[in-house]
This record gives C-alpha cells, sequence and structure tokens, in this order.
C-alpha cells in the first residue's frame, strides 16, 4: 500500500513532485483531510486557509519545472510571524482580529521557495509562557508547550511536512 502524501517527509514529497508523481494539490488535500480527522483532538491550529493553499498548489501543479526547493510543500506558520490574509494573534486574545496585512520577510521568503501557506500554528502567549491549547498528538493528556507547540504537533501528527 503507497504511502499517504502527508505521511512524507518534505524531501520525498518535493522529489515526487519534480518527478511528477505527486502533485501539489494531492498533498494539500491530504494534509487538510488529516487536520478535519484530527485537529479535534490535537488543537494545533489557530488559522487555515484551505481555499489559499489549493489555489496556490494548483498555479504550482500548472508549472513545467519546480520553483524552488520547497516546491508544493505545505507548511505551518507559528502565529507570531505575520502573514498577509489570516490574523496574527501572537497567542493572546487582545490580537484575535489583528491582521498585519502583509506577509512577514521569512514567510515571503519560504513562499518563493515554493512552499504553500496551509495556516497559522498555536503559540504560547507572546511565545513566552503559558501552554497554549495544543496537546500531543502521541498523547493528548500532554501538551507540547513551548512557543512552538502547534507547529511540533501538525508536523508530528502528519498534518503538515513542515512547520
Amino acid at each position: 500500500m503507497a504511502k499517504s502524501p502527508n505521511k512524507l517527509s518534505a524531501s520525498e514529497a518535493v522529489l515526487r513532485m519534480a518527478q511528477k508523481r505527486l502533485k501539489a494539490r494531492d498533498l494539500v488535500e491530504a494534509c487538510l483531510d488529516r487536520i478535519e480527522h484530527r485537529e479535534g483532538q490535537v488543537h494545533a491550529w489557530e488559522a487555515l486557509d484551505p481555499e489559499g493553499a489549493r489555489k496556490r498548489a494548483d498555479v504550482l501543479d500548472k508549472r513545467a519545472r519546480p520553483v524552488g526547493p520547497l516546491h508544493g510543500i505545505p507548511l505551518a506558520v507559528k502565529d507570531i510571524i505575520s502573514t498577509k490574509v489570516m490574523p496574527t494573534t501572537c497567542g493572546s486574545p487582545i490580537y484575535r482580529d489583528h491582521v498585519v496585512g502583509k506577509d512577514a520577510a521569512c514567510v515571503s521568503q519560504l513562499v518563493k521557495a515554493g512552499a504553500i501557506v496551509l495556516g497559522k500554528s498555536v503559540t504560547t502567549e507572546f511565545a513566552g509562557g503559558h501552554a497554549g491549547k495544543t496537546h500531543n498528538p502521541h498523547n493528548v493528556r500532554h501538551t507540547p508547550a513551548g512557543s512552538s507547540s502547534g507547529s511540533a504537533a501538525a508536523v508530528a501528527d502528519f498534518m503538515v511536512p513542515v512547520g
């Protein structure tokens, strides 16, 4: 039985896309399916942009050659990093609806390298103390804690290959 696309490593997925054995859209859909089935237990995501991710994947799939080393790879952006279309809450209720309106430089560089921003992952408040809502996907009675808790849980649970 073939490995589900969301269980591929980023390097395996990039190679398969370069060989035209995998479409970015299929990888995005596999990640979204996994999120749909597991997010209720894991709580790794602060915000998702499924339609934006699908559109970007479709554009990338039409290209004759990869745009960069992360071509077609969905990723979770930590919620202290600005994105153009999703809120950047910094894990705090005081920024619940805060939309910066532009991507941080690191996000722009990742997109330029071919990555697909799937959503914003949970972080501890202001990337400091107070564990967020995220559960360890391998033992939901525990938290991964830390400022990268959502990203770590999303990657560990095969929701995205990169965070």
